[in-house]
């Protein structure tokens, strides 16, 4: 195990705690298990710490001035993945995620080390920015923490925070609108820079058809676009996508959930519910907002996918991570703390705590995304139950089909066991021969047709008449039916209704 660097104040070693809990969130989805996930983040801890320290520690010779660095935590991750990259030169690969692997050894990991002029424009402008202004510009929409937390964090005036966070959100959209302008790219992708600049400014500009088209088909003033466009949601996957690279959109949604945790979101038993509140409003729009939210991810960041467009994109630059997910990190963080008051990090990713979940209720919604649900009647383990028949149904499920693009589309599947389970295994099956690539919350396995999602070792337990609810990414092909034959435990399972 390399050697930790110890904390040089209080203040130091808080920060390190909530640095060590996203460096080991990242370093999970970049292997294989558990205990490679630990290896990988200390050392990439320990070499992204001692980096932002030299860069820190003084001037450029001859400048006068300390050299543009990332904010602390988007270093670290992408010391994750450069340490990550070591790791494979060095013959240790069999110790990450294959699909991190495949990436690796391709042109889209190249950009992010390559020609300056050619590295992913979020990445580019937010190096650009004052640390301070980096630093409440990835608090806030990456990690996902309440602003006042952040503008305490900071040393700001709570009162002045948002209206601070509106100018830098300007600001690192100015310098993306430069960059983008500084780099090489074809004639037709100039002849629309200034177009581009023009309708993402505003939420009420209608996108030109030829525009949209051409979004549909170039990575680079797709990326642009998503940088670009301060509203509709596509900010915080911009900058997962741009700054970390593969598992970016995965990385955001952890995040997500750990603010939750760590507010005291879902619980059950929370203040709230104590209070009397009403939960089922409460975590219904919680879920809302993070549906919402990665729906925007992927309409954003991904070539095929600009929120501009009235159609969606693919998910080849986010390079999520695919096929089967693990169980979560049990390993300590690293003895950096020294002060007893400081509470100890996590010891696994705290955002992993999607059990008893409610999903929200939605209308209005468009035909493209409106929520598809299969009856299937319920099961014992010798017979099924007719649709005539009244017993009550051991399972209901709901499929939300969350977003869609021309080769991919985004859904979650919801599950309410009549029965507390001490494990669950949900299976159901395609019509239109749809793969399964990335999922979350769930390992996932799939012979032809048929897809069994198994819970990981932090959702296994579901109360009774509790829910369970997983999320993945797939690939489809001419047409994509919602799925069918859902099975909890060999149970078929009623629609949700």
């Amino acid at each position: 195990m390399p050697d930790l660097p110890t904390p040089q104040d209080a203040s130091e070693a808080a920060l390190f705690s909530e640095c060590w809990d996203a460096v080991l969130a990242y370093a999970d989805l970049c292997t294989s298990g558990s205990t490679a996930a630990a290896q990988l983040g200390r050392e990439a801890f320990a070499h992204g710490i001692r980096e932002a320290r030299a860069a820190d520690s003084g001037p450029v010779r001859g400048t006068g001035r300390r050299p543009a660095r990332l904010p602390r935590i988007p270093l670290l991750l992408t010391s994750v993945r450069t340490t990550a990259a070591a790791w494979e030169e060095e013959g240790q690969g069999h110790k990450l995620d294959p699909d991190l692997r495949l990436w690796l050894n391709s042109d889209k990991a190249a950009r992010y080390t390559g020609p300056p002029l050619q590295r992913p424009l979020a990445l580019r402008g937010l190096r650009d920015l004052q640390q301070a202004d980096a630093e409440l510009l990835w608090f806030t929409e990456v990690e996902a923490l309440p602003l006042p937390l952040v503008a305490g964090r900071l040393g700001l005036d709570p009162a002045g925070a948002a209206e601070e966070l509106q100018q830098v959100r300007t600001l690192f959209r100015d310098r993306c609108h430069r960059n983008h302008l500084d780099t090489p790219m074809d004639a037709r992708c100039r002849s629309y820079a200034r177009l581009l600049d023009a309708v993402t400014r505003s939420s009420a500009a209608e996108t030109p058809g030829d525009l949209s088209r051409h979004l549909a088909t170039c990575v680079q003033c797709a990326e642009a676009a998503a940088c670009l466009r301060l509203h509709g949601g596509s900010l915080p996957g911009a900058l997962a996508g741009g700054v970390i690279g593969w598992g970016g959109l995965a990385y955001l949604e952890r995040r997500r959930r750990a603010a939750e945790v760590r507010l005291g979101a879902g619980r059950p038993g929370s203040a709230d519910k104590a209070a009397g509140a009403p939960e089922d409003g409460d975590q219904k729009a919680r879920v809302a907002r993070n549906s919402l939210l990665v729906a925007a991810v992927l309409v954003s960041v991904l070539a095929l996918g600009v929120s501009l467009m009235p159609f969606g994109g693919g998910n080849d630059d986010l390079g999520a991570p695919g096929g089967t997910d693990r169980q979560p990190v049990a390993d300590p963080a690293p003895p950096l703390l020294s002060t007893p008051s400081l509470p100890p990090a996590t010891s696994k990713p705290a955002e992993r705590t999607t059990q008893g979940t409610k999903k929200p209720e939605k209308s209005g919604k468009p035909e493209g995304e409106k929520r598809h649900t299969e009856p299937q009647g319920t099961s014992s383990p010798t017979a099924r139950t007719e649709p005539g028949e009244s017993a009550d149904p051991v399972c209901r499920v709901e499929y939300d089909l969350v977003n869609q693009w021309p080769d991919g589309f985004q859904a979650t599947v919801t599950v309410t066991s009549a029965e507390s389970l001490d494990s669950w295994r949900v299976a159901w099956s395609f019509r239109d021969g749809q793969r399964v690539g990335q999922i979350w919350d769930a390992s996932v396995s799939q012979d032809g047709s048929r897809v069994t999602a198994t819970a990981a070792d932090y959702n296994k337990s579901v109360p009774a008449g509790g829910d369970l609810a997983f999320g993945f990414i797939s690939s489809w092909r001419g047409k994509n039916s919602p799925p069918y034959d859902f099975e909890l435990n060999g149970h078929a399972c009623a629609k949700s209704g």
